[in-house]
């Protein structure tokens, strides 16, 4: 569904130029759920903005659903299928209405407006909101906010979102609530992609993209990028919680198994060592 060649990004200054993507090779499937770390200015939002055409390949190409995305009479249909969620809410709402804010981008899209209402009442309904229709968008909170940016990708019911840390302006419960939306997302058949710098977010991914440089340096599953704690911390990452301390105990002597990612599976492996 997403397929980079050689994908470049160069910014140009008069301070001179920055690649920001330096020969970036690789595809997502239709339905994958892909999370990408990296340090900043590893590239992670640059190569986020490449997926609905917002900024375009200084050489190279990238293709969605088989169009590349350099070619302007693609974008309409790049468009509308790539949906995309920043991590500030506060730059994405455009309306002083809730319903009319999800409403926006269909009717930017001439969509009829009966058909609009029904959209949007079953967007809002997916993320928990129906309630807070008729509210100002600034008497919510930072986590409601973000469950509106997303409703209204929901109702553009495009095929692929792409998440630029949309949690990381929020407090922990807010991050949780935010991951387990992202994840029912992806059980109806959504492609992710999700841009993040907690790890406990990355590893409920299917695959991680690890950036560093403008480039991917590590791609594999969860449990594979997580599996050497030391090797992480020594590029500059940290590992999720439960992995980290499944580590500290096997040095002391537990013998725990490797590839530990979750709190579930540390409760468990502890528990049989009883």
């Amino acid at each position: 569904m997403i397929r980079a060649e050689n994908l470049r990004h160069v910014y140009k200054s008069s301070s001179g130029d920055k690649v920001a993507l330096d020969g970036l090779n690789f595809s997502i499937e239709a339905g994958e759920f892909v999370a990408i770390i990296g340090t900043n200015g590893s590239g992670k939002s640059t190569l986020a903005k490449h997926f609905n055409a917002l900024l375009l390949p200084t050489d190279g190409k990238i293709f969605v659903d088989g169009l590349d995305t350099s070619d302007e009479k693609n974008l309409w249909h790049v468009r509308e299928n790539v949906g995309m969620v920043f991590q500030n809410p506060d730059s994405e709402i455009v309306a002083a209405i809730v319903e009319d804010d999800v409403a926006f981008g269909l009717e930017n899209l001439g969509i009829a407006p009966e058909k609009i209402r029904e959209r949007v009442d079953l967007a809002l309904d997916a993320v928990n909101m129906t309630d807070y229709k008729k509210f100002a968008p600034s008497k919510l909170s930072g986590g409601q906010k973000q469950r509106i940016a997303i409703a209204g990708v929901i109702a553009m019911r495009t095929k692929i979102i792409v998440f630029d840390e949309p949690t990381a302006m929020l407090d922990p419960q807010g991050r949780r609530e935010i991951l387990e939306m992202v994840k029912r997302l992806h059980a109806q058949g959504k492609t992710i992609i999700y841009i993040t710098h907690f790890m406990e977010e990355a590893a409920a991914a299917q695959r991680i993209f690890l950036m560093e440089g403008g480039r991917i340096i590590k791609d594999g599953t969860p449990r594979e990028i997580f599996t050497d704690a030391r090797e992480m911390k020594r590029l500059g990452f940290n590992v999720p919680v439960a992995t980290e301390l499944a580590e500290r105990l096997r040095r002391k002597g537990f013998k725990l198994p490797q590839k530990i990612l979750t709190a579930a599976e540390l409760a468990d492996a502890l528990n049989k060592l009883k």
